[in-house]
């Protein structure tokens, strides 16, 4: 569904080397109710990004000079909030497990349907709204919050679901993503119950199952690296052999 009339048209930053694929990019983007603004290397990116952090980017991984990889841990530094999704090529698996290492939300395969990627960046921007809104939203009483929010500890950290918020144990927010988020709470719904990668996928993930895709682990991976004391030999999030993972919720406590 495009913007409402009147609605502000969400920003999104198009970085491309290819002039002809920017350029369909950004006339099919506008046309869906987005303010585009296209670049065509990753100095022109930080340029304009010094300007204004859009809501999403859209960044192709191989271009002249600095990549779209390096582009991309600089931006999860810099601008965290910003939606990332990846332009590939179709045999590059390695640059899309390690886009999704850095924190991209999806990644799309080129050659690519116009609609299967507006369709990506909308589901990844809505994800991102649900999190804003609740993150924004008035703080209750204490006995209030206590009655309506649901918690689930995970170790010394505290996943918020009414909030969508993970909680250090000063409860400071710990960054996490959106995708990372979904994958806690459907562990927080099968405490003591091992997932196997299908229905990790199916239930907690944006994407169809794909045998080459290694982005369950590696946000399991990241995730260890946020709640576990010691990621190396997690006691939280533990790996089940020729099954998948499962969530010990009485470890670390």
């Amino acid at each position: 569904m495009d913007p409402a009339p009147g609605a502000a048209r969400p920003a999104l930053l198009v970085v491309d080397d290819e002039p002809e694929l920017r350029s369909l990019l950004a006339e099919y983007f506008s046309r869906h109710g987005f303010a585009v603004e296209a670049v065509a290397d990753a100095a022109a990116a930080r340029a304009a990004l010094a300007v204004q952090a859009p809501a999403l980017a859209i960044l192709d991984i191989n271009m002249p000079g600095e990549n779209g990889l390096s582009l991309a841990r600089w931006m999860r530094e810099a601008h965290p909030r910003v939606g990332l999704v990846m332009l590939t090529t179709a045999s590059d698996t390695v640059d899309r497990v390690v886009g999704l290492e850095l924190g991209a939300d999806d990644y799309v395969p080129k050659p690519f349907e116009m609609r299967e990627l507006l369709a990506r960046v909308r589901a990844v921007l809505r994800r991102a709204e649900v999190t804003a809104a609740a993150s924004s939203a008035p703080v209750a009483t204490a006995a209030a919050e206590a009655a309506s929010t649901r918690r689930v500890a995970f170790g010394a950290c505290t996943l918020d679901l009414d909030e969508r918020r993970l909680l250090g144990a000063d409860a400071s927010d710990i960054d996490i993503s959106a995708a990372e988020f979904d994958l806690l709470a459907l562990f927080a719904r099968h405490p003591n119950r091992p997932l196997n990668r299908d229905q990790i996928m199916e239930q907690a993930h944006n994407r169809g199952w794909d045998v080459f895709d290694r982005s369950i682990d590696l946000r399991i991976m990241r995730l260890r690296r946020k709640i576990e004391k010691n990621p190396d030999k997690p006691e939280l999030i533990k790996t089940v052999r020729n099954v998948g993972y499962v969530f010990v919720p009485a470890a670390g406590r």
